[in-house]
Formats: C-alpha cells, structure tokens, sequence
C-alpha cells in the first residue's frame, strides 16, 4: 500500500515517538492522508499527532513535537505515497513521441502531476485535474504550479493537445489565481499554429491574470528525425525566429510598462535561431526561468566573468569542451575571455552535431554519448574533456542513448569531466581547478 512505512530515519522526530517501519499512515491531526501533498502540508507545523496502523491492525497515535516545517522523517515505498499520473494528453509536438526505439522504457514515460509539479517542477497541462484536486490545491495553497498553456484558445488547445479538456485552461487558471496560486508557465511555440495572433491572444489572457501568472517561457518546438507518422510541424527558421522574438520582446515591454514585469521570456534558442544577441542580465529579472533554457547562457556569462575576479589558475594543460552546436560559439567566447584574462588558456570548442535525433535538434542537453564517440574520436581532445553536466541522465553518469561516461572515457581515451551548468564551475574546470 502507497501509505506503508519503508523506513525511520533514525534521530527524527519520528524515531523518537517509535513509529515503526511497515506500519501504515493513515492520518496527521486527523485529516486523512493519501499521498505526499497531504502528509508534507498537514506535518508542517511544530507539534503534530500521526495516526499509524499496524499489519496486526492495532492503531497507534504519536504526538511528535519538532521545528515549523521539519519533516518528521517517515520515508514511504514511493516519492509520492502514490503512483506518478501518466499524461493523458497526444501532444502534436511531444517530445517523447519523437523518441526512436530502443532506449530505457523510464525515457518513454510522460507524466503530468501536479503533485510533481509542487514538488519537482514538472509541467502539467491541468488535464489530468480532478474537480477534487483542483479544490484541494486551492484549500492547501498548493504553489507555485507549473503550467503548460500553449495556448489560451480553446478550441486550439484541444487540438494540439488532442484532448477534449485543453479548453478548460483559463477557468481553472482563473480559480488559482482567485486562491492566491502562484503559477509559471511555457508555451512550446509551433510555427502556423499556435505563434503570430493566436500567441498575441495567449499572451494577453496570461497577462490578465498577472501577478499569479509570475512568468511565462516561450520555447521553440523541437522536432527530431522520427516525426513521419506524426502531425506535420513546420520547423523554425531564421525568419519565423525572429519574428517571434520581435512579438514576444514587444508585448513583454508592454508588460514591464504595465504590471512592472516583462512576464513573458524567449529561450535562448529562439535567440540563437534568429541571430540575435541575448538579452542582458537584468532583462531576465532573476531569471525565473531558467529550466526552461531562458537565460541559461547570459547566466553562464554573467558566472563566469564573476568569477574570474577571484579565481587563479592551476596547472595549465591543454583541453577541450563539447557542446551543442547552438551554445559553441558563446562556450569560445567564455575560452577567449579566460584566456585575454589569465594567458595559457589552451582549449578545444567541438559543437557535437545531434546526429542521433536529427540535426534540427542542436541544444546541449540533448546531445548523446554515441555521437561523442563518433565525432570526437581520432580529434586532438588535450588531457581532459569537458562536458556539461546536463548531457547525463540525472544523478547518473548515463547519456539518453544508453552509453555511459565510461564508455566514451574508454573509447575517446580522455579524462572526462562533467561541469554544472554554472559559470563559476565551468572556468574552474577550464583553468584546472575542478
């Protein structure tokens, strides 16, 4: 059962009242718990009374005392006390549609979950919302929640998401914002289809709901080699890039005049597509953003220039950098203004050419092991290679085709160092700090 007790922490506020693995919650200061949301709301305050049952059926209750907001240190056999909600939408433009076969059955997985929303960051459509947990959110001031809009026109969201409850977006966007729900959202943008007037129209209902509407992404759709059985979606060029950058910044001044927020940001790919500078550090107000791909680079930037008024270099050896194909030239620039800086700076960009999902898709995070492998054996690669962080399957060193970081070791015969997505890392790992 999701509500099982997996295991005590010891020295928790749980421990010390003897709450006992495989014993099952069933409720905190008498309010029935049925998954995570509920037990991390109800157990926040500084004295608590949990309700467990034994597999014998004995009921106990333990009145535990601890600081506002400390968890009381229960673990459960799932994150969620619950499974994960597979999404019940057919996006046109879903990624994990786009995915050839073969890779790890967890990569095909689509969930939307609110709950994971609160907790995790996903996106969710509101699809998949009960009127139940729409109450329930309001009731517990369940925020921020991240939202996909795409778009605010009914009959079009239910096309592109191809579910019959696309249309009810605003009404239940409007309900949060009512309930004092603060809400980010991204709009995945799809040239003659959701951009030009059907995204001035999303953009001015999202901005009537400002401020619960905090901020929205507007990110360009990607679309890999494997599309031939889906919904034909015209790709982005330099053009339509740029057009749309020009819509969005023009609304987003608009929006900085009225509300004293832009509210509305363009990734950085649409930025690089049109051939445009990115925006400068203050335009992203804090960048809210970020996992999203808006500002990732100026942020990088701005890190890195920071930090080389402190750092100083170790023993300078030759080496070499891979990244996407969009983010290699801001990567040389970073390389060139370390090496004007410190002298000796002696290293390699290789932009990796997504030859595994196609060559429309030239982001880094995407970029595999197998096209490392390839494009970079038999090249001058220096005594280290460095790679972001993001390229690795999360917590593990395993890129989305299955290689792992010591296959490409092994096979390319280089030191390989993984470096987060922070600029201050990224020139430690240039001057050999890491």
């Amino acid at each position: 059962m999701p509500s099982v007790i997996k295991s005590v922490t010891p020295g928790t506020p749980a421990a010390r009242a003897h709450i006992r693995p495989g014993d099952r919650l069933t409720a905190v200061n008498g309010h029935r718990i049925l998954d995570v949301l509920d037990y991390k709301y109800y157990t926040y305050d500084a004295r608590v009374t949990l309700e467990t049952v034994s597999p014998d059926g004995t009921v106990h209750v333990h009145t535990i005392r601890k600081q506002e907001g400390e968890d009381p240190g229960l673990e459960f056999e799932t994150y969620l006390m619950d499974k994960a909600r597979c999404c019940a939408n057919r996006c046109i433009f879903c990624f994990v549609d786009q995915l050839p076969a073969g890779l790890r059955e967890t990569l095909y997985f689509k969930d939307d979950d609110a709950r994971l929303s609160f907790l995790t960051g996903n996106y969710i459509t509101l699809t998949n919302l009960s009127q139940r947990e729409i109450e329930r959110i309001c009731a517990l001031r369940i925020s921020p929640i991240n939202i996909s809009v795409h778009a605010t026109d009914p009959q079009l969201r239910c096309r592109m998401l191809q579910n019959r409850r696309g249309g009810e977006l605003m009404d239940i966007m409007r309900r949060f914002a009512d309930a004092g729900i603060s809400m980010d959202c991204q709009i995945v943008c799809c040239p003659d289809v959701n951009d030009g007037p059907q995204l001035a129209r999303t953009m001015e209902d999202l901005c009537g709901l400002f401020p619960a509407v905090n901020s929205v992404s507007v990110v360009p759709v990607g679309l890999t080699k494997y599309r031939s059985a889906l919904t034909p979606i015209t790709p982005f060029d330099r053009e339509r890039a740029a057009q749309t950058v020009d819509q969005v910044e023009a609304f987003a001044a608009d929006c900085r005049k009225k509300c004293g927020s832009r509210i509305f940001f363009c990734a950085d790919e649409l930025y690089l597509k049109a051939g445009r500078p990115l925006p400068p550090d203050e335009a992203y107000e804090g960048y809210p953003q970020l996992e999203n791909g808006v500002g990732m680079l100026r942020l990088l930037e701005v890190e890195f220039t920071d930090a080389m008024e402190d750092l100083t270099p170790g023993r300078q050896t030759a080496f070499s950098v891979a990244t996407g194909v969009s983010a290699a030239p801001y990567i040389r620039a970073l390389l060139d203004r370390a090496a004007a800086r410190y002298g000796g700076v002696n290293g390699t960009v290789y932009p990796i050419v997504n030859d595994f999902f196609g060559h429309t898709i030239d982001v880094t995070g995407l970029v595999t092991g197998g096209d490392l492998i390839r494009q970079l054996k038999g090249r001058e690669l220096g005594e280290r290679l460095l790679i972001p962080r993001n390229m690795l399957r999360h917590g593990e060193t395993v890129f989305l085709d299955d290689v792992t970081l010591a296959q490409v070791e092994q096979e390319l015969q280089v030191r390989t160092v993984e470096v987060e997505q922070d600029g201050r890392q990224l020139l430690k790992a240039v001057l050999g700090l890491e």
